[in-house]
């Protein structure tokens, strides 16, 4: 029973629906502070789900039904079973087993996978443009993104969340020793995230909103929380590994909201990226610098 609550309830399920909306709303508030505008009022990302949720869901022709039904169920219960594994509000996780680290980074990919489908399974340019955009800033950020979360692990000598998040609590923060690492990971994140620079995916002023076009109603919905969900997920992860681990809501909240901070400023201050901009810098360098930081770790445990 207790299990199940913390499945549905709290530290998982509504508690993580609810915590992604609200950090949404930090987010779009403070990039509209940053640039100069009033942003929205506090329920707004609530009363947007909402009104999509209960609105008539359009299937266009010619797609698969089934799986334009399934892909935004998939994309939501990805990206909530890995938040399972996550020590959300500075609680210990739902869920935790030895290598649930590397089982949480590729849930948080199925949302990614699920959205460049989704927009493959329709004939709407847009939609294409926007699959073929998702699905290569995709192969571009992942294998940084994935190596940039691994340093933790082999200095914590663990691949498991929780006891990288007591190492990371008991040691120097890694942010000030790993300094690339935690650059690439959050600059990873957002490229999952697909916020600016990295949004040329679902460039609204080039192509709409991407492979997500023709989605309105529930699946619109579904991915959007989804995206709330991977939001929450991912800047927990960034807190609990390079900034001195979550043992508390009060660290929770502080470290997380410096990191929504920090993706916010970023956003406001860097334009949009051309795809091969972002598929060119992450290639050349984000691998490049992060696997420098690895031989710099290995030689300090050589000679220490």
């Amino acid at each position: 029973m207790i299990e199940l609550a913390a499945l549905l309830f709290f530290p998982g399920g509504l508690f993580v629906l609810l915590n992604g909306m609200a950090y949404e709303w930090v987010d779009r508030k403070l990039v509209a502070r940053f640039q100069n505008r009033v942003g929205p009022r506090w329920f707004q990302p609530l009363a947007d789900n909402v009104k999509l949720l209960v609105n008539e869901e359009v299937i266009p022709e010619n797609v698969d039904a089934r799986l334009f039904i399934t892909l935004p169920v998939v994309a939501l219960a990805g990206v909530l079973t890995a938040a399972l594994y996550v020590p959300i509000a500075g609680f210990d996780p739902a869920f935790s087993f030895e290598g649930d680290l590397i089982v949480t980074i590729y849930m948080l990919s199925l949302l990614t996978m699920a959205t460049g489908l989704a927009g493959a399974n329709t004939r709407d340019r847009f939609s294409l443009i926007g699959a073929t955009r998702t699905l290569t800033q995709l192969f571009s950020y992942e294998a940084p993104f994935l190596l940039a979360f691994l340093a933790p692990a082999v200095v914590a000598g663990s691949w498991q969340i929780s006891e990288i998040n007591d190492y990371a609590g008991d040691h120097l923060w890694l942010i000030l020793t790993q300094p690339i690492g935690a650059i690439v990971a959050l600059l990873g994140l957002m490229g999952k995230l697909e916020i600016p620079p990295f949004d040329a995916p679902e460039a609204e002023t080039e192509i709409v909103a991407g492979a997500l076009t023709e989605y309105s109603g529930r699946g619109l919905a579904l991915f959007h929380l989804g995206r709330n969900v991977e939001l929450v997920a991912g800047i927990t992860l960034l807190a609990a590994f390079y900034l001195g681990g979550i043992s508390n809501p009060i660290e929770y909240v502080l470290k997380t909201l410096a990191v929504l901070f920090v993706l916010a400023t970023v956003q406001t201050a860097v334009a949009r990226l051309r795809i091969d901009q972002t598929v060119g810098v992450w290639w050349r360098y984000g691998v490049l610098l992060v696997l420098l930081q690895w031989l710099a770790l290995i030689g300090a445990e050589v000679i220490f």
